[in-house]
């Protein structure tokens, strides 16, 4: 049994929504829009339990810093979101921090930082999804082809009571 959170009724067991998003070209910021198909007349929501993001590595070019950044939000965004943006429920991102030493050859070290896959366990759930998408986006720097990212959302459908689902749709729509 999940716990749920007070005003929402559970309508569904736990689902795993996956999705992915290619690069429009090379180092291009391009968002994909993940329909939930959810119910607004009935005040149904997503609750989001745990999220997987995997953005490609990115491309080695000497003496050229390269990464791949890729988040996913409740809105539609049209430049890269970060985990502290509101409407940002995911972000992860790898870079190569690239040399070029003629006497020591190419040097380079790779890095990469990702907010929290899955929740400890005495968190409820990480977000709520009131509106009727959420959005995956991807935008790679300094690569020489373009980068995709995979997802994975695990989530229940819940039903809300009145007051808490239009507070909830007026916070992602103040978020955009």
């Amino acid at each position: 049994m999940i716990d749920m959170p007070r005003g929402l009724k559970e309508t569904s067991g736990i689902v795993a929504i996956s999705s992915r998003t290619v690069e429009s070209a090379a180092n291009t910021y391009t968002q994909e829009q993940i329909d939930l198909n959810l119910d607004p007349l009935n005040n149904e929501v997503f609750v989001v339990v745990a999220i997987d993001l995997n953005p490609s590595f990115p491309d080695m070019v000497l003496s050229t810093d390269s990464a791949t950044q890729a988040c996913l939000s409740v809105t539609s965004r049209t430049t890269m979101g970060f985990i502290e943006d509101n409407n940002v429920l995911a972000s992860a991102s790898t870079a190569i921090r690239s040399g070029a030493d003629v006497a020591l050859g190419a040097n380079s070290v790779g890095f990469t930082q990702q907010s929290l896959e899955t929740p400890p366990a005495t968190l409820e759930y990480i977000g709520i999804i009131a509106t009727n998408d959420m959005f995956l986006s991807i935008e790679g720097t300094g690569n020489t082809a373009a980068k995709t990212v995979g997802c994975r959302v695990w989530g229940y459908r819940a039903k809300a009571d009145a007051a808490i689902y239009a507070a909830l749709v007026q916070s992602e729509v103040l978020s955009a």
